[in-house]
């Protein structure tokens, strides 16, 4: 009986190329939903949430935070809120004192 396979074999041989089969096509999904996540990165990038208008970058105080070109929306990126707040700390804490006494 040289030459023929064993069902076990027949199996084995199924399975891993049913997982294969599997890896390739969680592969193909993450690179298709990557390529979409550049596409709308390039379409939506540095344009205004609320207009769609074009962002301009802007210096306050040394954080780059960016401006609507047309309806002036203020846009922060991640961290940006909490630079600001840190720098303006000092400034709220006296503005608090004057309400509190």
């Amino acid at each position: 009986m040289a030459g023929t396979t064993s069902r076990n074999e027949e199996e084995y041989f199924h399975k891993l190329e049913i997982e294969l089969k599997k890896k390739i096509s969680e592969q193909q999904q993450r690179e298709v939903k990557a390529q979409e996540r550049k596409r709308l990165k390039e379409l939506h990038n540095m344009c205004c949430p609320k207009c769609g208008m074009g962002l301009v970058t802007i210096d306050y105080k040394g954080v780059a935070i960016d401006e609507c070109s047309d309806c002036k929306g203020i846009w922060l990126d991640a961290n940006e809120l909490d630079q600001i707040m840190a720098m303006e700390k000092g400034t709220l804490n006296r503005l608090l004192t004057i309400f509190k006494s």
